[in-house]
Order: C-alpha cells, then structure tokens, then sequence
C-alpha cells in the first residue's frame, strides 16, 4: 500500500512539473513573437508534435505577414514529418496556391503529390487516392520540368502506373476464374472486354501475351456456349482472337494451346453451318408442304 501510494505522488508530481515545463509555459503565451519563435525552434529540433500546435497558435495572427510563407511551409512539413500524408498534401497545396512565386513553391508542390504517393494504397484496394497522386505529380513534372525531383516523380509516376497495371490485371483474373461459375455467360463476356481492355490500357504489359491466349479459350468457350443465333458470329470472333495472337506472338509458348482451340473452334463452327443449313432446308420443307395443304 505503502509502495503503490509513493508512485502515485510521484506520477502526479511529474505531470505537474511537465505542466510547468518550458513548453507548458509556451503554450499559454499571447506573446506571438515567443510562439512563432518557440514553433520554429521545435521545428528545427525535430519536435513537430509541438511546433504544430504552435504554429496553430501563431498563423492566424501572422497570417498575410512575412514571417507567415515560412511557418506556413514548416506547418505543412510538420505533419509530413509526422506521416499525417493526406494533411500535409492539403497543407503543401494551400502553400503553393498562396505563394506560387515563392522559393518554396516548387517544393511545396513536389511534396504534395509526394504526400499523396506515400499515402496511395497497395494495388489490391481502390486506388482513388492513387489516381489522385498521379493527377498531382502530373501537374508538377508539367509546372516544374527542370526541377532536380523530376526525374523522382517520373518514377513515382511510373510505380503508380504499375499499380493501377496489377489491378487491372488481377480483376481480368478474377472474371477468367468466375467463368466456370454458375452463370458462366455474363463472365466470359465479361472476360473478353476486361482483356480487350487491359490490352489498349496497357499495351506495353508483360501480361498481354498470357491474356491474348486467354481471349482465344474465352471466345471459343462464350461462342459454343451461347444461343443459336448468335453462335455463328461469336464463333468467327474467336477464330479472330486466334489470328490476332497469331500475328502478334509468333513465337510464343501458348502456341499449341491457341492451335487446339483454333481447331475446336472451326469444327464448332462447321457444325454449326450445317445445322443452320439444315433448320433452313427443314422450315423450307415445312412451308411448302403448309402451303400445298
């Protein structure tokens, strides 16, 4: 009892020293030079915690002054410093948008879209944020294209890029496996706009092969799988997909498997001309014969 009694009085004698301590003290000042002074010495000590809540002191008063573009563009780095991405980005375009002919402007906008980029999610989750990133490091490789960051943004650009790539890529995917579901129609056709898509989005992807075989199987699968009167057309769409792959990987691994379905596809096909030739011939049969009686 004895020992738990000492520790409280010790633990209330801390807090009240700390609430008497230099920045305690700071906190509660109305002296606005001491504040702005006091958030900049935190500032260059590494303590942003405190230099924010100066600074919030300090810049309503000092606001339009020339002391105001620097503690303005110290508040922005606080909360970068502190990984509050998604405030700093919004603190880092309000100073941009203020003082555009600072020397900090080209700064503040790099560090904006940096922000952003280092907030932006893995490729698996929606990527809005994401896009948001690269909409900010396009405006500041277009505003700043000599900047010394340029070359930093091109590749912060290109790993969103390459993001928005592997979702694309994955949700190609998860249709292709959904085809063998219990409504396989709606996904092959939804497997064939999501490859032909990923294609003309991403024409440089080290996918587009793996995808371009898929289509071939797709198509073949969507053609024999659909209804009568529109099995011709979907039949010669997939023998398309195989010409396409033909011409585009001469030389590639799926050959064989694209040549197979290639052949199933024709010989779907034939059948297929047959018995539409034969329905035509039987319903001419048929008319006659009404019409004789």
């Amino acid at each position: 009892m004895y020992m738990r009694a000492n520790f409280f009085i010790s633990f209330a004698l801390l807090l009240l020293i700390s609430s008497c301590g230099p920045f305690a003290k700071l906190e509660k000042s109305t002296n606005w030079e001491e504040l702005y002074n006091g958030a900049n010495k935190y500032y260059q000590e590494g303590e942003y915690g405190k230099a924010i809540i100066l600074y919030e002191k300090v810049l309503p008063i000092i606001k339009g002054s020339e002391k105001a573009e620097l503690a303005e563009y110290n508040y922005a780095n606080c909360h970068f410093k502190t990984k509050r991405y998604i405030e700093a980005a919004g603190y880092f375009n309000t100073f941009y948008r203020t003082y555009s002919r600072s020397p900090l402007a080209e700064e503040a906008l790099f560090m904006n879209a940096y922000s952003l980029y280092l907030d932006a999610p893995d490729y698996n989750l929606d990527q809005k944020s994401s896009q948001e990133a690269v909409t900010a490091i396009q405006q500041f490789i277009t505003r700043f294209p000599s900047s010394a960051s340029y070359e930093r943004a091109l590749e912060m650009l290109k790993d969103l890029e390459g993001r928005f790539e592997q979702k694309a890529f994955a949700e190609a995917e998860m249709y292709y496996r959904l085809k063998d579901g219990l409504f396989p129609g709606d996904f092959y056709r939804a497997c064939i706009i999501n490859f032909q898509n990923f294609a003309k989005d991403y024409p440089e992807s080290k996918h587009n092969e793996e995808l371009a075989y898929k289509l071939v199987e797709v198509g073949y699968g969507y053609a024999k799988n659909s209804a009568f009167d529109k099995k011709e057309e979907r039949l010669n769409d997939a023998l398309k997909f195989a010409s396409t792959f033909y011409r585009k990987y001469p030389n590639s691994a799926f050959i064989a498997e694209v040549k197979k379905f290639e052949d199933e596809t024709k010989e779907e096909l034939d059948s297929h001309l047959k018995l539409k030739k034969q329905t035509a011939e039987n319903q001419t049969t048929a008319e006659k014969n009404e019409s004789e009686n």
